[in-house]
């Protein structure tokens, strides 16, 4: 499992400011006269941001989370996990019923693992929350760069990374005349995914078991 994304995406849902705080979700973060212009200019800047909350978040995490116990509990609850698989597809019935006697004990190693994944996040939402909202709609645009085909690989609306061809021509929206533009929240959730996992192995916080 691909603890690294997760994380990501977690991270990036709160950024999506719902309507009962007057925003519009995911568009609420923008403006129509940035400081920054110009669409190369915005997308090196935007992606800025990015990699410097990456170090911020693993600097964070290697100060707060023993990363050696970390990676001891991963790969114990996984040995386990393939084992026990391992032994209920060979129909052995002696094996799982001993393994299963470790299920107590390993939900809690389960546990305490998302303990220790989820407490520097308690510490860098604050942050990243106020740079979102106070200081990136400030500097740049609703969008910020162009897909030359839609990212909407998620169905429904609440994870949308490109406009869509309705909202291009919806003259009220802010993706008026912009089908497959990147959102700003989306080009910063791209650009944290294509950096995270450099970050965390220079930084040693990859929480990668290879």
């Amino acid at each position: 499992m691909d603890f690294n994304f997760i994380l990501l995406f977690i991270d990036s849902a709160f950024l999506q400011l719902p309507d009962f705080l007057g925003g519009e979700g995911r568009q609420a973060l923008g403006s129509d006269d940035p400081m920054v212009k110009g669409i190369i200019v915005t997308m090196f800047a935007v992606s800025g941001f990015g990699v410097l909350l990456n170090v911020f978040n693993s600097a964070v995490r290697k100060k707060m989370v023993d990363q050696t116990k970390l990676k001891r509990i991963m790969k114990e609850t996984k040995a386990w996990q393939k084992e026990r698989m391992a032994a209920m597809r060979s129909k052995d019935t002696a094996k799982t019923a001993e393994l299963s006697k470790k299920s107590s004990y390993m939900n809690k190693m389960s546990m305490e693992m998302m303990q220790m994944n989820m407490r520097p996040m308690m510490i860098t939402f604050v942050p990243l929350i106020l740079i979102f909202y106070l200081v990136l709609p400030a500097l740049f645009t609703y969008t910020v760069a162009i897909s030359p085909i839609p990212l909407n690989v998620i169905p429904g609306d609440m994870f949308q990374l490109t406009c869509t061809a309705e909202q291009a021509l919806d003259s009220t929206n802010v993706c008026f005349g912009k089908e497959n533009h990147l959102m700003l929240w989306a080009w910063y959730f791209l650009s944290s995914i294509a950096f995270s996992g450099i970050i965390m192995r220079i930084t040693k916080t990859s929480m990668d078991l290879g």
